[in-house]
């Protein structure tokens, strides 16, 4: 991006499992963008994944919070003995666009109070991209994402679709939603750095930079 034009995008799921972590290190290569994970849940952490899987040369600022459980962050959290805040929280100093990750689906509990990956979204001020994979039932969970997103004034840049194309679903989703598809990632026989690079470059050849402009 332009100097002066840089933006920053939180990726979130319809649930867990969804493939954020994969669509990130896409954008990542794609966008030459930054990443940042705020709260890290588990031994295996996501940032360690997305190093190994990005050819660029990016920044991957530190989690605010890691905890020890791969659990729910409110009762990993609790565990740990740690009281998150949303007023913990606060964006990296980014000198490229930034791409924050977040755990689980959208109303995935943070802390005891009951905060979520939603609020975390409201209090950063941040425009999401939606990561949906097809199931029974994912229209429901996808729609549902959306709506409980827009009900809280957020902006959606658009849907990225991990997995196998089912047309008649997409559509259906694209005209209850109003929302366009970012592009889809397809079944990789193997996920790592030259997969994804080549996967980017693909992108970059077809003009999905224009998608972010």
């Amino acid at each position: 991006m332009k100097e002066g034009k840089r933006k920053s995008y939180f990726v979130t799921g319809i649930g867990t499992d969804v493939g954020k972590t994969v669509c990130c290190a896409i954008l990542c290569e794609v966008l030459k963008a930054n990443y940042w994970k705020p709260i890290q849940s588990g031994s295996e952490t996501d940032t360690n994944r997305m190093q190994e899987l990005i050819s660029e040369k990016i920044t991957f600022f530190k989690e605010r919070y890691t905890l020890n459980q791969p659990l729910s962050p409110h009762a990993a959290a609790q565990f740990d003995n740690v009281d998150i805040r949303l007023t913990d929280f606060q964006l990296p100093n980014s000198e490229s666009d930034l791409i924050i990750e977040g755990a689980g689906g959208l109303l995935v509990p943070i802390n005891k109070e009951g905060f979520t990956i939603c609020d975390l979204i409201k209090h950063l001020d941040l425009e999401v991209i939606l990561i949906s994979r097809h199931y029974l039932g994912s229209i429901n969970h996808t729609l549902l994402t959306i709506e409980s997103l827009k009900s809280r004034n957020i902006k959606i840049k658009g849907i990225i679709y991990n997995g196998e194309e089912l047309p008649q679903t997409e559509e259906i989703i694209e005209r209850i939603s109003g929302l366009k598809t970012l592009f889809r990632i397809p079944t990789f026989q193997e996920i790592n750095k030259e997969s994804i690079a080549n996967f980017a470059s693909t992108l970059k050849q077809d003009g999905i930079l224009q998608n972010f402009l």
